[in-house]
């Protein structure tokens, strides 16, 4: 993800005000903060898992890849694809 000066500005404020917070947490804080953490720690990880339908296209693409049924581009040709489309 890419990010503005502003952006990486804030969220380093917010990062030393949540630190700060944390230095000058009690036990009942830091227990809910790590909760908090752990909860959007398996959040993240579940976006990331692929359904049996997304893994079935997945293999079939692969199939084709090998076989020599798909088309498919070199890292350059994909970098100029890439710089062709945001122009």
């Amino acid at each position: 993800m890419l990010y503005k000066k502003q952006e990486i500005m804030a969220i380093l404020d917010l990062k030393k005000s949540v630190l700060t917070h944390i230095d000058n947490a009690d036990e009942r804080l830091l227990k809910l903060m790590k909760a908090l953490a752990e909860s959007y720690e398996e959040a993240a990880q579940e976006d990331f898992i692929l359904s049996e339908e997304q893994y079935a296209i997945i293999d079939k693409r692969r199939k084709a890849h090998v076989k020599g049924e798909s088309k498919s581009f070199t890292w350059e040709q994909v970098k100029q694809n890439a710089r062709n489309a945001s122009q």
